[in-house]
């Protein structure tokens, strides 16, 4: 890595980390060079990032890497399309995208692929000089929690966890909600992931592993061999927004607790039979995770992890204060004094009310992003980081923290759901930083 660029970077990391507001154009203007993209992971997921990438016309793809023959082509046909030819790729093993860390040309990098190559490409990323954008969870045991951290202390270079559920547009507008107020003081907030990924871990039918489809190969195998909550991000992570986790809060310790286990072995049955073999496999991820976390702060947030039940998708969000609540699970608000005595609300017209300075800007881009428009925001959020020279709005302290949910809440539930206490990764300074989350209607 270039060293002048390396200590740019740290500069420029080290002075946004510490402003209330960013104004990256005041601190350190504004480049208008596209910014130079590469892309570890081509399934599904890696494929919709590229897809917004390549709609836009700041980003210049550099580089893809995946060791599946069948994303490379379809990736390479997405490529061809935009205009894009004799694009390098990398293709070779599990370590090709070291060598395409090398390059040379590269600003930043999506890492989507299975979990558990999460840290290690991104610490790779982030030690190449090159900004790294990793989806969640970021991070599966603490010593990985600790090695993000450390390597962006270390080598200056931003990490931006790419939670795109921190800018689904209710979830935006409820944050907007809790910073003017109308909520009054935030005492209790409950989050999770609830959805049937019975489909997901499975398929076709009963299968998963090498042959199988999809994330069938590698995220079934999670649930044989842990018991936590192994994907606590899309729910932790806009709560923790909410109430400044890492910018004057930060969570303190949890209580963790695991029902039977029995969805997914039921699903096979059904759908493979009594006979399946995949029938005798005892898994170990119990069907519904319950997480209590306590905050610095004295706000509680309960997590439910809920993945191989027959259920609706919901995230189960209710944000409670000192004047009210929200709950996404019957869209209703409830606030004192305003709201009919003991009586829910509909809560559209405030959420259309308090829409966030974001939406209001760019929603009518976001159409047709994925996920209800979110992801729109976060692929933008990175690039307009890497632009402007400046920390992620969501950072390699946050990828910490909550993707830290899931191995001390493995270690609840291993030891009786006894309290665990959660590392401080800043090292204290989540008494100094302030919120950076979504201050302006840039990024």
């Amino acid at each position: 890595m270039n060293t002048k660029r390396r200590n740019f970077i740290k500069t420029s990391a080290a002075v946004v980390a510490g402003a209330a507001v960013i104004t990256p154009n005041i601190l350190f203007g504004k480049d208008d060079r596209k910014v130079r993209m590469a892309f570890i992971g081509l399934g599904g997921r890696g494929r919709s990032h590229l897809k917004r990438c390549l709609e836009r016309d700041d980003v210049d793809v550099k580089a893809i890497c995946d060791i599946d023959p069948k994303a490379i082509e379809i990736t390479r046909k997405m490529l061809k399309d935009a205009g894009y030819k004799n694009l390098p790729e990398y293709t070779d093993g599990e370590l090709a995208f070291m060598k395409m860390l090398e390059q040379g040309d590269i600003d930043g990098v999506i890492i989507a692929t299975p979990w558990v190559w999460h840290t290690k490409m991104a610490c790779a990323a982030m030690r190449a000089g090159i900004y790294a954008g990793v989806e969640v969870s970021a991070a599966n045991t603490l010593e990985e929690c600790w090695d993000l951290v450390n390597t962006h202390e270390e080598t200056g270079v931003p990490c931006m966890i790419l939670e795109n559920v921190n800018y689904r547009r209710d979830v935006m507008a409820v944050l907007n909600m809790v910073r003017q107020g109308i909520f009054g003081e935030l005492i209790h907030l409950e989050c999770g992931y609830q959805h049937n990924l019975r489909g997901v871990k499975f398929d076709p039918g009963a299968e998963f592993g090498e042959g199988a489809n999809g994330e069938a190969r590698w995220r079934t195998q999670h649930s044989i061999n842990r018991n936590g909550d192994v994907y606590p991000t899309h729910g932790l992570g806009p709560v923790s927004s909410m109430i400044n986790i890492n910018s004057g809060n930060r969570l303190m310790s949890l209580t963790s607790t695991a029902s039977k286990a029995r969805g997914l072995h039921d699903y096979i049955v059904k759908t493979g039979g009594e006979d399946h073999p995949n029938a005798k496999i005892k898994f170990k991820l119990g069907d519904v995770i319950t997480t209590v976390i306590k905050t610095a702060n004295d706000e509680t947030i309960t997590v439910q992890l809920d993945t191989n039940l027959p259920r609706p998708y919901s995230l189960g969000f209710r944000v409670q204060g000192t004047e009210g609540l929200w709950m996404d699970v019957n869209e209703s608000i409830y606030l004192d004094g305003k709201s009919p005595n003991h009586q829910w609300e509909p809560a559209a017209a405030y959420l259309e009310k308090y829409d966030h300075p974001l939406w209001k800007k760019y929603g009518a881009k976001a159409e047709g992003a994925g996920h209800g428009g979110m992801d729109f925001f976060v692929d933008h959020a990175f690039v307009e980081s890497i632009k402007r020279k400046v920390n992620t709005p969501l950072d390699a302290y946050d990828a910490a923290a909550w993707s830290s949910i899931a191995p001390l809440s493995e270690m609840s539930i291993a030891h009786g759901s006894e309290p665990i206490e959660i590392p401080d990764f800043t090292r204290g300074m989540w008494m100094k930083r302030t919120p950076k989350f979504a201050l302006n209607d840039e990024y």
